[in-house]
C-alpha cells in the first residue's frame, strides 16, 4: 500500500456519528496538533496562531495582520473610519474565520476552555473587523449570521472554566453576559423576535436552569441588587434575565 494512502490509519480510528470526535497528538515537528475525525477523513490544525500554519508579514494570522494595519492607519489618520477592507481581504478573513470555527469545537470537545475562549474571540474579532470596515455592504453582513453561534460558544466556554474552579458566580456572569449579547445581535440584525426561540439563547437557558438552584441562598440577595441596579441604569433585557433566576432559586 502506498504510504500516501490513508486507509490503515482511518480504521485505527474509525469515525463515530453524534459528538466531536476530537484528539491531541504531538506532530513530527514536537509542536501539538489538533485533530477531528470526519466522516470522509481528518482534520489536522496547529493548536496556535492560525490554525493552517499559515503566516502573514510575521504575524502569526491574517487577523492580527489586519489589526495590525488598523493600528497602524489609526496613528497616521485622525480618521479611522476611513479604512476600508477590500473584497479580497474579506473573503479570506471569512476563511480564518471557518478555521478558528472548526478549531474552537475540537477544542471544547476536548475541554480546553481557555483555547476555545481565545478562538471564539479571535472568530468575533473577525465579524467585528469586517463589520465595521468592510468596503462593501455584502462583506459587512456577511459573517453577522454566526455571531450568536460564536458568543455563545464563547459563554459556554467561560462558563465551564468557572464551574471547573468552583466559580458558580462567574459561571452564571458569563451566561447572563453571553445572552445579553446574543439578543443584542438579534436586534442589530433585525431580528429580535428570533432570539428567545434561537438554540443559542435556548442552550445557554438550559445552563442557567441547571446551574441557578445550585447557587447559594445567599446570592439571592446579590441577584436582588443586581435586578435593581439594572432597573435603575434602564437596562432592562438584564433585568430581565436576573428576574428569571431569581424566580429558579424561589422555585
Amino acid at each position: 500500500m502506498s504510504r500516501d494512502d490513508l486507509t490503515d490509519f482511518l480504521h485505527s480510528w474509525p469515525h463515530e456519528p453524534g459528538p466531536i470526535n476530537a484528539r491531541r497528538i504531538v506532530g513530527g515537528d514536537g509542536r501539538a496538533k489538533l485533530q477531528i475525525r470526519i466522516d470522509l477523513g481528518v482534520l489536522q490544525m496547529e493548536m496556535e496562531g492560525r490554525p493552517d500554519g499559515q503566516r502573514f508579514d510575521g504575524f502569526d494570522s491574517l487577523l492580527s495582520y489586519q489589526q495590525d494595519r488598523l493600528r497602524r492607519y489609526g496613528e497616521q489618520t485622525a480618521n479611522v473610519s476611513d479604512f476600508a477592507l477590500n473584497p479580497e481581504e474579506c473573503r479570506a478573513l471569512r476563511e480564518e474565520a471557518v478555521q478558528y470555527y472548526h478549531r474552537y469545537v475540537g477544542l471544547f470537545a476536548l475541554g480546553d476552555y481557555d483555547a476555545a475562549i481565545r478562538d471564539t474571540t479571535r472568530s468575533l474579532q473577525i465579524f467585528d473587523l469586517c463589520h465595521d470596515f468592510a468596503a462593501n455592504e455584502a462583506d459587512r453582513t456577511a459573517l453577522e449570521p454566526f455571531r450568536p453561534h460564536a458568543i455563545m460558544m464563547r459563554a459556554r466556554g467561560e462558563a465551564e472554566q468557572a464551574l471547573s474552579g468552583g466559580q458558580s458566580k462567574q459561571a452564571m456572569a458569563a451566561i447572563d453576559r453571553g445572552l445579553g449579547q446574543i439578543k443584542a445581535a438579534f436586534e442589530e440584525s433585525g431580528a429580535g423576535d428570533a432570539y428567545e426561540q434561537s438554540s443559542e439563547a435556548q442552550l445557554l437557558r438550559g445552563m442557567q436552569d441547571a446551574l441557578v438552584p445550585k447557587l447559594p441562598a445567599s446570592q439571592r440577595i446579590e441577584l436582588q441588587q443586581r435586578l435593581g441596579a439594572a432597573l435603575d441604569a434602564e437596562n432592562y433585557e438584564l433585568a430581565a434575565i436576573l428576574r428569571d433566576e431569581l424566580r429558579m432559586m424561589e422555585g
